[in-house]
């Protein structure tokens, strides 16, 4: 049965395999507020004009063998998973880091809606990843993760085997990078948290007949929005710019 299917079909599905692979992780795409359906489409729109380019890498590593097919077919979605994977994890680390936000100043117990993700999350958390999506949208940087995509077929070969150890490594330097960034954009409020809970801390001492948590917990949140408003803005800026150097230099 698979000798006769024509060889651009199996060379479409083979690509299918990784631009899917990428598409399944890759952030926005892989939304859960994004119907499967939907997604599915998307992904065959976009194998079709990129067979024209990537075509020719693929055509002569085709197999006709069942188990040889299996084979490419896992090892494309493996590294089609590992390309969005890495573009995704600025995102994860930025949401880690919302969450964070949303503990330091008060409001870590008010869930919000989250964009990208099933989970549920603290609404601090949910608006800056919200903010962070709309933002690699609205720069492109969608567009130069598929040109990346595409491009991987040069250093990825479709006959190149997959090391889980190089991948894994790579995947590691990522993410350290991702969470520096996140711990540098979330620097200040941190700094907040920890003067805010010591001059309650003191405070407390000083007069413990004062439900002084209580009383104090207004104020706090009061002044992480203060933060919050004025810092976002630089806060996302500074996020677009590292997602960008991220992309430009892979």
């Amino acid at each position: 049965m698979i000798a006769d299917i024509p060889d651009w079909l199996l060379s479409a599905f083979i690509a299918f395999s990784r631009i899917g692979g990428c598409f399944m992780v890759m952030p926005g795409f892989s939304s859960a507020r994004l119907p499967t359906r939907i997604r599915l489409f998307v992904v065959i729109a976009m194998v079709l004009p990129m067979m024209v380019t990537v075509g020719d890498y693929i055509l002569p590593h085709i197999s006709r063998e069942p188990a040889e097919l299996a084979m490419l077919l896992a090892t494309e979605t493996v590294t089609g998973v590992f390309i969005g994977l890495v573009a995704r994890v600025y995102l994860l680390a930025l949401g880690f880091m919302g969450a964070a936000i949303a503990n330091s100043i008060g409001l870590g117990g008010i869930g919000g809606a989250v964009l990208d993700d099933a989970e549920p999350q603290a609404a601090t958390g949910a608006l800056v990843s919200m903010f962070a999506i709309i933002i690699l949208f609205t720069l492109d940087f969608h567009h130069q993760i598929i040109r990346a995509l595409v491009m991987s077929y040069s250093f990825l070969p479709v006959d190149a085997p997959v090391h889980p150890g190089v991948l894994l490594t790579r995947f590691v330097d990522e993410l350290a990078e991702a969470f520096l960034v996140a711990l540098r954009l979330g620097s200040p409020f941190i700094a907040y948290a920890l003067l805010v809970n010591l001059a309650v801390g003191l405070l407390n001492k000083l007069t413990p007949q004062i439900p002084i948590y209580f009383v104090s917990l207004p104020f706090v949140i009061f002044g992480g929005l203060v933060l919050l408003y004025f810092s976002i803005p630089i806060m996302l800026s500074l996020f677009g710019q590292a997602f960008g150097d991220f992309v430009v230099a892979r």
